[in-house]
């Protein structure tokens, strides 16, 4: 669950390749080049809260190219918020470039190309958290709209989210599996809040973001009644004053239908109560009712086909230990 990547030991002509061959297995690949290569110094700890992984790197400056071929090559479908501490940066993502001085953050995705960098002022620190886009209660189009612009984390909600991950970081080596589960809920319910609010804030510098500001709006309203079994599209449009075939196209510009979006929040949400000790002898059942499955078979069947498990099954497995951090 933590992990540290260092260049302590390693012949200086060694460092600067094996350094962007760890980057590469523990973030994405990329093609990385530095005048400093020749003693190229870095340093990497990593903490993953079961499938969100948080690291703090400190290294030389760089400059670091995902190319399509890369993307195409390997392409887990991650995002990525850089939070920068120390020195100055900057990335380039779908003609965007954002600047970072320190507090500064920036999201990109990985399934893009992007350009980032960092100067040679002194040696860079900074925070990268890495999860799966699907984590996200955003939209495709929201994603477009906030990559490679600089995010503001010396304030607000910024500043609580750039606490916690160094918090979580520092804590690291303390947290159990069911720590790392219930902060990963966390974490991402912080960036997720940091990225509604710039999307919510900036609608004149974002002029063609309107309609995922809408789309933004509908799904946090989903998230705040996913407990109500009555939830359901037409109550949806109801409190948004819109008719049901227009909440329909909303959701269908993002392949997806109203119905399953629900569905898949629910069924995260029980899995993340089955994994948590402190729920261990409550009935599976009582999980799925608390999320608004009133029939226990069909919340079974539905479990079963997005995690390949049935629900007793999958506590019993990571409750021993079975199953990985990020399934």
């Amino acid at each position: 669950m933590y992990s540290v990547i260092d260049l302590d030991g390693l012949p200086a002509a060694d460092r600067f390749s094996f350094w962007w061959e760890a980057v590469a297995r523990s973030v994405v690949p990329v093609h990385a080049s530095s005048e400093d290569a020749p003693s190229f110094w870095a340093e990497m700890t990593s903490v993953d809260l079961r499938g969100i992984q948080i690291s703090r790197v400190r290294c030389l400056s760089f400059e670091a190219r995902r190319t399509p071929r890369l993307i195409r090559r390997a392409d887990l479908g991650l995002l990525q918020l850089s939070l920068t501490l120390q020195g100055r940066s900057g990335i380039e993502q779908e003609d965007r470039q954002a600047s970072l001085a320190p507090t500064d953050m920036v999201l990109y995705d990985t399934s893009v190309p992007f350009r980032a960098w960092t100067l040679p002022e002194v040696t860079a620190d900074g925070i990268v958290v890495q999860f799966p886009r699907e984590a996200l209660p955003l939209s495709a189009g929201a994603v477009r709209c906030l990559t490679a612009r600089r995010l503001p984390g010396r304030s607000g909600i910024g500043a609580l989210l750039a606490t916690t991950v160094r918090q979580a970081l520092r804590q690291a080596p303390a947290l159990t599996r069911a720590d790392a589960g219930r902060l990963s809920g966390i974490v991402v319910d912080l960036a997720a809040a940091v990225l509604a609010h710039e999307l919510e804030s900036g609608p004149e510098t974002m002029p063609s973001c309107t309609g995922e500001t809408m789309l933004l709006r509908v799904r946090d309203f989903i998230l705040r009644h996913l407990t109500d079994p009555e939830l359901s599209p037409a109550t949806i449009a109801a409190a948004h004053s819109m008719s049901v075939r227009s909440l329909h196209r909303l959701f269908e510009a993002e392949g997806a239908t109203v119905s399953a979006w629900i569905r898949e929040r629910r069924l995260e949400h029980c899995r993340r109560d089955l994994t948590d000790p402190l729920r261990g002898r409550q009935p599976v059942r009582a999980v799925a009712a608390r999320w608004g499955f009133t029939d226990p078979a069909s919340f079974s069947r539905a479990f079963r086909g997005a995690y390949g498990l049935s629900p007793q099954e999958y506590r019993r497995q990571w409750l021993a230990g079975e199953l990985s951090s990020g399934r």
